[in-house]
């Protein structure tokens, strides 16, 4: 087999990558407009982490291609400095100092110097946390508590509320991670990102749409209550099963308006086995706090008529092919990704460790909440109804 010369992407090919994959398309398909594989594209978009590079622009102060043409033809003509800075209406001292930049053995070429002056501009600006160890300290630490980003940057805002060396974006600690040349974040932190791959992907790039089965007597998601849609009272939870490797599986449910999650064990999928470790979990709860569930139409809902008869808490299913119906969740889910990646075996979890592992994601502060975290709502809801 003959080997292909590695090819060199013009900027206008890197530009038709980077558009594709901010589209979601994956590497083989973006790969297959080149006619490559996909390690090829994959080495031009992991310089920096997935994440689009800012186009790169001139100062408006600095001297352009046709400023130097003029300089290079002044010199042919062998005019004066002063003479060739007031054609252009720049000072002598500016054109002096282009040409003894980019003179060569007597000569000044109006391109190579162009080239010259773009390829010196190349400084890349250091990044806020590289600026201020102390606040990529404090980043790391929350990073390694599972902290996302987001919940890192919303809370130092709220902390530090007028101190804005103590703040930083989301969007900053993420380039940060991803791009290794800024230096300030350690590489081995994106193990404690919610998603631990190499590059940072679109938003756009996979959804989950799969339908998970059929079952009859279901009450449709349209027919909530106004106010669990709109999250005025609590007790309108969400809830699915997150599965792991060997066919293990746990229960994970979260409350609308508060965010609180609980976890619950099942020993297999089966509905008798799924509804009865439900109803055991919905025992727990005062009635006030636990009024409705939500549920894809998975197979293991089969049974939802004898957990409405034995707690009283009417489910309702979404239409198929909408898991954004659950979009609490949904993120939940890949909050717990986390703590249980795929290819886990959840079988051998025990209740104690579900239950820690909830405790701990109910103490992590949420945008959604203000940066307040779900088990400051929850105890503040259980407050008012005494």
């Amino acid at each position: 087999m003959v080997r292909r010369a590695r090819i060199q992407y013009t900027e206008s090919q890197k530009a038709a990558m980077w558009d594709r994959w901010q589209r979601g398309e994956s590497l083989h398909r973006i790969a297959q407009l080149f006619d490559r594989y996909h390690s090829s594209v994959r080495r031009i978009l992991v310089e920096s982490g997935g994440i689009r590079p800012r186009q790169r622009r001139r100062s408006p102060r600095a001297l352009s291609l046709a400023e130097r043409e003029e300089i290079s033809r002044g010199m042919v003509a062998e005019q004066s400095i002063r003479s060739i800075a007031a054609s252009l209406g720049r000072a002598p001292s500016t054109i002096s100092r282009e040409i003894r930049r980019n003179q060569e053995a007597n000569e000044y070429r109006a391109t190579q110097a162009d080239q010259a002056a773009w390829d010196r501009a190349k400084r890349p600006k250091r990044c806020k946390l590289a600026l201020h160890p102390a606040l990529a300290q404090h980043v790391a630490d929350k990073l390694r508590r599972q902290w996302s980003p987001e919940q890192i940057a919303g809370w130092l805002k709220h902390e530090y509320p007028r101190d804005t060396d103590s703040q930083v974006s989301h969007e900053t600690i993420y380039r940060t991670l991803y791009i290794q040349s800024r230096g300030a974040l350690k590489q081995e932190l994106l193990a404690h990102l919610r998603r631990t791959r190499a590059m940072r992907r679109s938003r756009h790039h996979t959804q989950k749409t799969e339908d998970h089965g059929r079952i009859t007597g279901t009450v449709s998601i349209s027919e909530r209550p106004a106010t669990a849609e709109d999250r005025a009272v609590p007790g309108h939870w969400e809830g699915d099963l997150l599965f792991g490797s060997k066919n293990s599986q746990i229960a994970t449910l979260v409350e609308r308006q508060t965010r609180y999650v609980m976890l619950v064990k099942v020993a297999n999928k089966a509905s008798e086995t799924v509804i009865n470790a439900l109803i055991k979990s919905a025992r727990r709860l005062p009635k006030e706090l636990y009024r409705s569930l939500t549920w894809d139409r998975g197979s293991e809902m089969a049974g939802h008529r004898r957990f409405t008869l034995a707690t009283d808490i009417q489910v309702y299913f979404c239409d198929p092919h909408h898991p954004w119906q659950r979009g609490t969740n949904e993120n939940t889910n890949g909050l717990l990704r986390q703590y249980f990646p795929k290819g886990l075996d959840l079988s051998n979890i025990s209740q104690a460790k579900l239950n820690a592992v909830a405790r701990q994601l109910n103490e992590r502060p949420r945008k959604t909440l203000g940066y307040e975290t779900p088990a400051e709502r929850y105890r503040q809801t259980v407050a008012s109804m005494d």
